[in-house]
């Protein structure tokens, strides 16, 4: 591991510190998979920054009307300050809709039709004039563990929505046996190699294990996303295909920004299948040597999420650190105040003594730091 800056940094570290683009996570999941309850579940717990939820249809939304400040045909704005957008025909109006609330809006999710392939919709954001505008952060495939079953995967999109998908919920985990929930992981683990699998009841997933991961603009489908944009790029140029315009106007006033800590985000329910949250603090910096080792040697398994400030001995910078399974990204910046390592685990069932024990062994020897 090198310490990265902003300017030169590799796939797993190539957010700048300044991104003030629209952070957007895509749901996807086959249908009856619980898409929905996700969505309802998002609204309920998104809490301190504010969210646009785009959906096909507003009736499936389980809001209160007593939650409702306005509602149009295509939009409900709630007490809470988010919204829910109708996606209608065009997705790419529905999200400039959202854009144009930009000074008002944190935060992006899209809920995809049960039998829509993913690759499709990430080139509105990828291969669009609103990659400069959005960052793709993750998809997120549902999976219904009680009805999944292999011939499922007839289905080209059912297919592809768990081969491009960044992380797999694996919803409705109380209606099956454990058995039967190892035989789904396997089967989903031979469609992607390493999937990130959370598992999930009732569409209740603590929120910073999916929202906020900055894992989509590396995901396993970008490449594919770039073969198409060039695809559509060269028929543009032969003039085969005219895209058309879209003259809005914009709002890019959204200038307030949050203070990254270890406590952002700091789940609230964490109750869910046996997840816990851990934290570690130290005044003394780590050596990059041992905190390598322990990334690549010793992070358990059941780690799905981590996030905090660091400090290594190598380095002058403040280094703000985010892992989801194993990929992480180190963002670089200039220390405001007292220097320390600050980091929260999420995971299932963590063995919290073993990992303290492991990250006191990354701090530096008193006599390197005098």
């Amino acid at each position: 591991m090198t310490i990265p800056s902003a300017k030169n940094s590799d796939s797993t570290m190539s957010l700048a510190i300044d991104d003030k683009r629209l952070p957007v996570t895509i749901i996807t999941g086959f249908l009856g998979s619980g898409k929905t309850t996700l969505l309802n579940h998002i609204l309920e717990t998104f809490e301190d920054f504010k969210v646009a939820v785009l959906v096909n249809e507003f009736g499936d939304i389980n809001i209160d009307s007593q939650f409702i400040v306005q509602l149009d045909q295509d939009m409900i704005e709630l007490t809470n300050g988010c919204i829910c957008c109708s996606i209608n025909d065009d997705l790419r109006d529905a999200v400039y809709r959202v854009l144009n609330r930009r000074d008002r809006i944190d935060y992006l999710v899209v809920e995809t039709t049960g039998v829509a392939d993913p690759l499709p919709i990430t080139l509105t954001f990828l291969g669009t004039e609103l990659r400069d505008m959005t960052r793709l952060d993750s998809i997120l495939t549902l999976v219904d563990a009680e009805s999944f079953a292999p011939d499922i995967f007839d289905s080209q999109a059912a297919y592809s929505q768990i081969a491009y998908g960044d992380i797999i919920v694996l919803n409705k985990t109380d209606l099956v046996t454990s058995d039967r929930l190892k035989s789904l992981e396997e089967s989903i683990h031979s469609i992607k190699t390493g999937a990130r699998i959370v598992r999930a009841v009732q569409g209740k997933v603590p929120l910073p294990l999916i929202i906020d991961v900055k894992v989509g603009e590396a995901g396993a489908y970008q490449e594919k996303a770039k073969e198409k944009i060039k695809e559509t790029e060269l028929a543009k140029a032969h003039g085969h295909h005219s895209d058309h315009d879209h003259s809005h106007e914009h709002t890019h006033n959204h200038d307030h920004s949050h203070d990254h800590s270890a406590h952002d985000h700091h789940p609230s329910h964490l109750e869910n299948d046996g997840f816990v949250s851990f934290s570690f603090q130290c005044d003394r910096p780590f050596t990059l040597k041992q905190f390598q080792k322990f990334l690549d040697n010793h992070l358990p398994e059941n780690v799905f999420r981590a996030k905090g400030i660091l400090w290594f001995e190598e380095s002058p910078a403040r280094h703000f650190f985010q892992l989801t399974g194993k990929r992480f990204q180190l963002e670089d910046s200039e220390w405001t105040g007292p220097r320390g390592n600050q980091l929260v685990f999420i995971g299932r069932n963590l063995d919290q003594r073993a990992i303290q024990q492991m990250l006191e062994g990354c701090v530096a020897p008193v006599s390197l730091t005098v």
